[in-house]
C-alpha cells in the first residue's frame, strides 16, 4: 500500500531575493521523504508560494527547517508588497493528500505550532481547521492590520493574543498562521485596465463575505499595470476555477473591461482544470475519454511510488516481489551489455551469440518484471485465506492451496534469476570490456534476485499444513539455490 503522504503549501515574505528564495528550497529539500513539487515566486506582490508533499512526521520537519530560515533571513520591517503579509513565514497549511485524515493534519499543524513557538520564538495563530475559537478559521480575519497592525495589538488586546509562543511580535519574522484545510487554489485574473477600483469593485462582487460566491476569498490589486483580482478558491467543488473565471468576465464587461489572462499560483488539482475544460466543450464525463492516465495505469506504478509502497508498512509488496524487481535489473543490465557489444568489430567472432543472449535476456527481464506484480497478488491470495473463520473447514486447504501459489512464484523468479546469473557471467567475459562492471552489477542483482526468491520457496512451503505439498517445488529451488556461488 502507498505510504500516507501530506501536502504542505508554506508562503513566505520573500519574492525577490533569489538566495534566500534559494535557501528555503535547500532547506525543505533536505529533509528526507519530502519531494518539492512547484515553487511560485513573484516578486510584486513580494512572496513565494512553496508546495511540496511528504510523510506526515517528515512534512513538519521540513516546515520548521523552512521557517527558521526565513526567520533568520526576512526582516519584515523593511518588507513591502501588495500581498497581505504577518508574518516572514506567513502561513503554513497542511493538507490530507493520501491515507491522512483532516484530524491528522489539524494535530500536524498544532505540533508544528507548538515547535515553532518554542524553537523560534515566534507568535503563533492556528487557522481553517485546526483553529481553536471560530473568529480564527478564517486567514483574513488574523492577518487583518498585516505585521504593522498586529505588533500594535499583541500584548495589549487579548484578541490578539497567539495560540502558542510569546505574547509580543517578533521583531523581524512577525508572527505565523498555521493550519490544516482541503485543497485550496490561489487563482489571479488579470484585466486589460490599470483601473485597479476595478478589480476592487470585482472582488468585492464575487467573494463570500460580501455575499457573492460560496468559499471565494477575493481583493482587487494593481500588477505590473495590470488591475488584477486576485482570489482564493476554498473549495473548488464547492466553486470552481470555471464558475469564478465566469463571474468575474461578466462583471468585468459591465464595466468595460475584459480579461487580458489568468494564472494559477501553485499547484491546482487536475480535476479543476478537467471541469473547466468539460464546461466549455459540455462533456459530462471527460475523465472517461482520457489517454493518458489509461496509459498510466497500463503501465503501472512509477518506481518512485513503487518503492514507497514497498517501503510503507505492509506486508506486500515485500521481499519477493523486491527479488523479482532485482531480477529485471540484471535482465536489463545484461542486455544493456549486449547491445553496447553487439556491431563492434573488435567481438565479431561472438555477433551471434550476443544476439542470442539479448534476446533471452529481454524475455526474461519481461518474466520478471511480471513476477513483481504477481508476487504481491499471490501474497493477497494468501491473507484472504487466513481470513476464514478458524472453524471454517475450507480454510486449512484454502490456505494451502494459496501457499502453494505464494511459493510457485518465487520458483518462477529464482527460475528466470539463476538463468540470468549464467547470461551475466558469460557477456562479461565475451561482452564489451568498456561494460565489465555492468555486467558484474547483473551478476550480483542475479544472485540477490536468486537467494530472495529460494527464501521465499523455503518460507511458504514451511507454513503448508503439509510440508510434503511443496516437496517438489522446495527441492527444485534448493538446486536452484546452489547455483549462487560464483565458478572457482
Amino acid at each position: 500500500m502507498p505510504a500516507p503522504l501530506v501536502e504542505c503549501v508554506p508562503n513566505f515574505s520573500e519574492g525577490k531575493n533569489a538566495a534566500t528564495i534559494e535557501a528555503l528550497r535547500l532547506a525543505l529539500t533536505g529533509v528526507p521523504g519530502v519531494r518539492l513539487l512547484d515553487v511560485q515566486a513573484d516578486a510584486a506582490h513580494n512572496r513565494s508560494v512553496f508546495t511540496f508533499v511528504a510523510p506526515p512526521d517528515a512534512s513538519v520537519e521540513a516546515a520548521l527547517v523552512a521557517m527558521r530560515v526565513a526567520t533568520e533571513r526576512i526582516d519584515l520591517s523593511r518588507h513591502s508588497g501588495e500581498h497581505p503579509r504577518m508574518g516572514a513565514t506567513d502561513v503554513v497549511p497542511f493538507v490530507p493528500v493520501r491515507d491522512v485524515t483532516m484530524d491528522d493534519c489539524v494535530a500536524l499543524a498544532r505540533r508544528l505550532a507548538d515547535r515553532a513557538a518554542a524553537e523560534l520564538q515566534i507568535p503563533i495563530y492556528l487557522y481553517a481547521k485546526a483553529a481553536t475559537r471560530p473568529e480564527r478559521e478564517r486567514l483574513p480575519d488574523i492577518r487583518k492590520g498585516e505585521f504593522e497592525g498586529l505588533r500594535e495589538r499583541i500584548g495589549r488586546d487579548p484578541a490578539a493574543d497567539p495560540d502558542a509562543g510569546p505574547r509580543r511580535i517578533h521583531p523581524t519574522a512577525g508572527a505565523t498562521a498555521i493550519g490544516a484545510r482541503p485543497f485550496l487554489v490561489a487563482f489571479n485574473i488579470y484585466l486589460d485596465t490599470g483601473d485597479v477600483t476595478i478589480a476592487k469593485d470585482i472582488a468585492k462582487r464575487i467573494r463570500t463575505s460580501s455575499g457573492g460566491l460560496p468559499a471565494v476569498q477575493a481583493s482587487g490589486f494593481e500588477v505590473e499595470g495590470k488591475a488584477q483580482v486576485s482570489m482564493n478558491l476554498l473549495d473548488i467543488d464547492v466553486t470552481s476555477p470555471a464558475t469564478v473565471f465566469a463571474a468575474v468576465e461578466a462583471a468585468a464587461r459591465q464595466r468595460g473591461a475584459a480579461i487580458v489572462k489568468s494564472e494559477v499560483v501553485g499547484l491546482i488539482p487536475e480535476r479543476a482544470i478537467l471541469g473547466a475544460g468539460a464546461a466549455l466543450l459540455k462533456l459530462p464525463d471527460p475523465e472517461a475519454h482520457l489517454l493518458e492516465p489509461k496509459v498510466r495505469a497500463a503501465e503501472g506504478p512509477t518506481l518512485d511510488r513503487w518503492l514507497d509502497e514497498l517501503a510503507a508498512g505492509t506486508p506486500a509488496p515485500g521481499g519477493g516481489s523486491a527479488a523479482a524487481l532485482a531480477g529485471a535489473l540484471a535482465g536489463a543490465l545484461v542486455a544493456m551489455v549486449a547491445r553496447l557489444t553487439i556491431g563492434r568489430k573488435a567481438y565479431a567472432g561472438v555477433q551471434q551469440r550476443l544476439a542470442e543472449i539479448l534476446a533471452e535476456a529481454e524475455a526474461l527481464r519481461a518474466q520478471l518484471r511480471r513476477l513483481v506484480d504477481d508476487d504481491a497478488a499471490a501474497y493477497a491470495k494468501v491473507s484472504a485465506a487466513y481470513r476464514l473463520p478458524k472453524g471454517d473447514p475450507r480454510r486449512t486447504r484454502a490456505a494451502d492451496e494459496a501457499l502453494v501459489g505464494a511459493a510457485q512464484t518465487p520458483l518462477a523468479m529464482a527460475r528466470g534469476a539463476a538463468r540470468l546469473l549464467a547470461l551475466a557471467r558469460e557477456i562479461g567475459t565475451i561482452g564489451n570490456r568498456n561494460a565489465h562492471s555492468d555486467a558484474t552489477v547483473g551478476a550480483a542483482l542475479a544472485r540477490a534476485a536468486l537467494s530472495g526468491a529460494v527464501e521465499n520457496v523455503r518460507v511458504n512451503v514451511a507454513s503448508l499444513s503439509e510440508p510434503g505439498l511443496g516437496k517438489s517445488l522446495l527441492e527444485e529451488a534448493e538446486k536452484l539455490a546452489r547455483k549462487i556461488s560464483p565458478p572457482s
